[in-house]
């Protein structure tokens, strides 16, 4: 099957109004993907992905959250990865962004932070090990 989707015509949509909250229809639409499967991948990928919700409870998606999806969706659909792979992969590409500084989503700084603050722990545990009584 070849992916004949757009990604830089989305990704111009996307940086022409950076602050926008999209809704589900909108995000379904701009990356021809149906709703019921965005609403999955926000479940499975539920590290990666913090969406608000508006006065009237519909839920919105940030730009950066919308750029998330799309590489949900060129991982899966593109690259051929299932949805495990692509978590380890996501997990990857944002711990490569946070080293090199540059800005994340929420969602990924979170689980960025979580590994960072895990590996500080094992190292106070190995040094407080050490420790003379």
């Amino acid at each position: 099957m070849v992916d004949v989707f757009n990604e830089d015509q989305v990704l111009n949509t996307l940086q022409s109004s950076p602050e926008k909250k999209y809704r589900i229809g909108d995000v379904s639409e701009l990356l021809d993907v149906k709703t019921h499967v965005i609403r999955y991948w926000e479940s499975a990928f539920k590290h990666f992905l913090r969406t608000q919700k508006s006065k009237g409870g519909q839920k919105l998606y940030s730009t950066k959250e919308v750029e998330t999806i799309l590489n949900i969706r060129k991982l899966l659909y593109s690259e051929g990865y299932n949805i495990s792979g692509a978590k380890k992969k996501l997990k990857t590409m944002y711990t490569e962004k946070a080293s090199g500084c540059a800005p994340l989503v929420s969602g990924e700084l979170l689980v960025v932070v979580r590994e960072y603050v895990e590996e500080i722990r094992k190292e106070l545990t190995k040094m407080k090990e050490n420790l003379p009584s």
